[in-house]
């Protein structure tokens, strides 16, 4: 074993230990409440840092976990360990319906309902004579693991951590997974995610339960470990203190919710003891502080403290570039193809409305399979917006369109892209701090399978092997292998132009749907842009292409489609419409 895995397994041990060795008791109690603490906080890191989805009422989840357990070992002498499942139950039952009720909700009405359902919740168990109201529940048992009592802090410091750091592996590896990588889109907005094939509202759903479980687990955990509970420590004050742990240690990292909770457990503290004696008066002015802190961590190290750790220790152990473990791994399932030629997308009379205004105007067109077809107009002309409606990013108000023979007008982003059209953006549209291998296998997502419970078990290997084998075949497609170990937040804008094409192409469409793909790009890039369409096209692969640029698409397109006001002007070969005055007109607004 070589010593780069030696020594992390050594530290492992040692720390496992700790409890055996001469430690003061006041360090083990410590450790525990980190460890439990970081349990709430890695669910954040998934719903906050990784979603994008603000939740103030994760403490709620860790009374119902605390609750659940103290109300069935005390009142009905149930095992703990029973006390466990229920409350991951309850739980995750209460947190389907919240998510269900709220998760569609956008901007700051998503942090205020998690606001709301924590006072609520509070208010409920402060309130409730069974559950002891603000007195709470008293005399838990120990919990007993086969004959061996957990009764002391000392003796449940393994099972806490335990917990603790086979949850934070099982994070990382969903994160390193099909279902992360579509978790990770969220946080940019849904539509790319969407035209990705990615249920978005499903993810959200699902990550926001998941992180309620680890909630709960961790409730579990503090009122064994307490053998008491009472509505204080399940207040809106920790929820609030639970996300300020993530956005401290790094929110969207993984260890970043080790050292979060670690840093503001042993600062908060430390300032307990120290600010009553400076200011000779009692109260919680800890909080003022840990607000001074948050705000300054904001401004300056909005990403955390784990990010600087990891770069000082990048300097001087560089980063591995990930090894293709990927070589032999069979095929992903690909559709059937259309025969060149085949009626393949079919616009009929397409109109779209936004109240008064008619953005596109019975607009009708038709592509065949092999063709490389242009959408063209100067800006206002409505193209963006029929492309729109094809995409399914906008439902027309009337017409038809129907490809490979079945209707799709309608239909959404998602629904679309399991018929076999696949899209770019006329912004590029991306997860900046993925690689750009890890980007174009999101675009495998409908062609693979491996859920979230799967991912975390690390049960899906077989299939990650065959979605970054397919990633990689797709970027040598395009002629970017040498690129797929970077971030693409690092590439210029001609190489991410290049990366979305890849991803579009991981999803095996039949149609490749362009939005503007030249906007931006120098001269040579667009060279290189046109020869890799072109080879493309070539290999029998359809491609409707919105453009501005007419030299661009004047070399590049079977046939021209030319809009303007929102209607259809003309529809040739490129030569023809390059000849029409009715073309020149529209653009230089002359026909001579």
């Amino acid at each position: 074993m070589s010593q780069s895995k030696v020594l992390p397994a050594l530290a492992l041990l040692l720390f496992f230990l700790l409890p055996a060795l001469p430690v003061p008791e006041f360090w083990i109690t410590q450790l525990n409440y980190i460890g439990m603490f970081a349990l709430v906080a890695l669910g954040l890191v998934l719903l906050t840092g990784v979603g994008g989805l603000t939740s103030f009422g994760q403490a709620a989840f860790v009374g119902l976990g605390a609750y659940t357990t103290a109300l069935l070992s005390t009142h009905f002498g149930l095992s703990p360990w029973l006390g466990l499942l229920a409350g991951l139950a309850i739980t995750g039952a209460v947190a389907l319906v919240l998510g269900l009720l709220t998760l569609r909700m956008s901007g700051h009405y998503l942090p205020l309902a998690t606001i709301a359902w924590a006072l609520s919740l509070n208010y409920l168990i402060a309130n409730t004579e069974f559950l002891g109201k603000y007195d709470g529940l008293l005399g838990l048992p120990a919990l007993q693991l086969g004959s061996l009592p957990l009764a002391s802090g000392r003796a449940m410091f393994a099972l806490i951590w335990a917990c603790a750091l086979l949850a934070a592996l099982g994070v990382k590896h969903l994160l390193d997974s099909r279902p992360g990588r579509a978790i990770r889109a969220l946080n940019g907005g849904t539509t790319m995610a969407e035209a990705m094939g990615v249920s978005t509202f499903r993810y959200k759903l699902g990550v926001f339960v998941l992180a309620a479980l680890l909630a709960s687990m961790s409730g579990w955990l503090f009122a064994h470990f307490q053998r008491t509970v009472n509505p204080s420590p399940f207040a809106l004050k920790m929820g609030i203190e639970y996300l300020f742990m993530a956005v401290v240690g790094g929110i969207a990292t993984v260890p970043g919710a080790f050292v979060g909770a670690g840093v503001v457990k042993l600062l908060e503290d430390q300032l307990k003891e120290l600010l009553p004696r400076l200011l000779g008066s009692n109260g919680n002015f800890e909080i003022i502080v840990l607000g001074v802190v948050l705000v300054l961590m904001l401004k300056y190290a909005p990403k955390g403290l784990w990010p600087f750790v990891q770069a000082a220790w990048q300097r001087r152990h560089p980063a591995r570039v990930r090894l293709r473990d990927w070589e032999g791994a069979a095929a992903l399932p690909s559709r059937d193809k259309p025969q060149r030629g085949e009626l393949l997308l079919d616009v009929d009379r397409i109109r779209k409305q936004f109240g008064g205004l008619v953005a596109v105007n019975d607009v009708s067109f038709q592509i065949r399979a092999g063709e490389i077809i242009g959408l063209i107009g100067p800006n206002g002309a409505g193209k963006s917006t029929t492309f729109n409606l094809v995409s399914g990013v906008l439902s027309a108000t009337s017409g038809r369109v129907q490809f490979r023979g079945q209707p799709v007008a309608g239909l959404g982003s998602r629904q679309i892209a399991e018929r076999g059209m696949s899209r770019t953006f006329q912004h590029v549209k991306m997860v900046a701090d993925m690689t750009v291998l890890e980007n174009v296998a999101l675009g495998g997502h409908l062609r693979s399978r491996a859920g979230m419970v799967a991912s975390m078990l690390r049960l899906n290997a077989s299939e990650e092997r065959q979605l970054f084998a397919e990633a990689e075949a797709q970027l040598r497609r395009i002629g970017m292998a040498e690129q797929m170990h970077e971030l693409a937040g690092n590439l210029a804008l001609g190489p991410q132009r290049l990366m979305e094409i890849a991803r579009a192409l991981c999803s095996d469409p039949s149609l490749l749907l362009l939005d503007e793909p030249a906007a931006g790009l120098r001269h040579k890039e667009k060279q290189a842009l046109a020869a890799v369409l072109r080879q493309l096209q070539d290999e029998g692969l359809s491609i409707l292409l919105v453009e501005h640029d007419m030299e661009f698409v004047m070399g590049l397109t079977d046939r021209l489609v030319v809009m303007e006001f929102g209607t259809k002007l003309i529809e040739g070969t490129p030569q023809e419409v390059q000849d029409s005055p009715i073309v020149r007109a529209a653009y230089l607004g002359t026909e001579h």
